[in-house]
């Protein structure tokens, strides 16, 4: 296997070393390349593969690596530089509390997409009734729904995606978090084939980057993540508009709807949501500062 593909220096060197050496070497070779956070990734990648935490890793640098072990990261060190994301070449990522199978058939999970739970959790009116029955819509790994019947284990759940290789993946992850049987998985496009005035509450990150602006996202997004997921049409809003007409006509009144959207979207999905009878609609900011959420109430009679 050729060390590097472009200027022959290897990602890290042959042979026996120390960790810390070999961390060292690998952030280097990730920096020259362009890749942000580059230690940080090369911790990420060296933890995975000792099986132990950051924390643990920095505090044994003088512990000696094997080549087997070293060959490893140096082939995981020339994935990333070629823009591979580093979940993917992982293949596993921390989600809240739970720790998910991550591959191509979806959307690596986010740091925004865990304070939607946040805000899910939060609605008090939601939870106070029992049991709610909730609808994930575009579940992708199913980081949303797992979290939400593992953190609310007496919630009914069910969890939607158009992708059947996405909804296989969701599935995985729920027989891998312990919760396969309390997740209902559903194929379709949508949740307008419920019964009318059923749901308590829709959740959904959908895809909602205007098309035009999919082709020019940075190359470890657009290369490897699957743009069914990322592309909402023109404007990025055409799945946000399908949700919410469906979800007027399933949720029971007074039932809530979940979203998360671009950062300039916000004027736009209140006039959506408005047109389509729902209220108490608010626009919240993620920990970055930036519009990320949209809530809502369905007016009631």
């Amino acid at each position: 296997m050729s060390n590097d593909r472009s200027d022959g220096v290897a990602p890290v060197p042959a042979g026996e070393r120390p960790l810390g050496e070999l961390i060292e070497a690998g952030s280097r070779y990730l920096a020259r390349r362009g890749v942000a956070e580059a230690t940080s990734v090369c911790e990420w990648l060296a933890a995975n593969l000792l099986g132990c935490g950051r924390l643990e890793l920095l505090t044994h640098t003088a512990a000696p690596v094997g080549e087997e072990r070293a060959a490893i990261l140096r082939s995981q060190l020339i994935r990333v530089a070629g823009g591979e994301p580093v979940q993917y070449v992982l293949g596993e990522w921390d989600f809240r509390d739970l720790t998910l199978t991550v591959d191509r058939r979806a959307l690596i999970p986010r740091p925004e997409t865990e304070q939607l739970v946040d805000i899910v959790l939060a609605a008090e009116d939601l939870w106070c009734g029992g049991a709610p029955w909730i609808v994930d819509v575009g579940t992708g790994s199913g980081c949303i729904v797992l979290s939400l019947v593992h953190e609310r284990p007496g919630a009914r759940l069910t969890a939607i995606d158009i992708s059947e290789a996405a909804l296989a993946l969701a599935r995985e992850n729920s027989e891998r978090c312990g919760v396969g049987g309390r997740v209902e998985f559903r194929l379709g496009r949508g949740c307008g084939e419920f019964v009318a005035g059923s749901i308590d509450a829709i959740v959904s990150n959908p895809p909602y980057i205007a098309s035009g602006v999919v082709l020019g996202l940075e190359r470890h997004i657009r290369d490897h993540e699957p743009h069914t997921a990322l592309d909402g049409g023109e404007d990025g809003l055409d799945i946000v508009r399908e949700i919410t007409r469906d979800a007027a006509l399933v949720l029971r009144r007074g039932g809530r709807l979940f979203y998360e959207i671009g950062d300039d979207q916000g004027s736009a999905v209140r006039d959506i949501l408005e047109t389509h009878g729902f209220d108490e609609i608010e626009i919240r900011e993620d920990l970055a500062g930036k519009t990320r959420f949209a809530l809502a109430r369905l007016r009631g009679l």
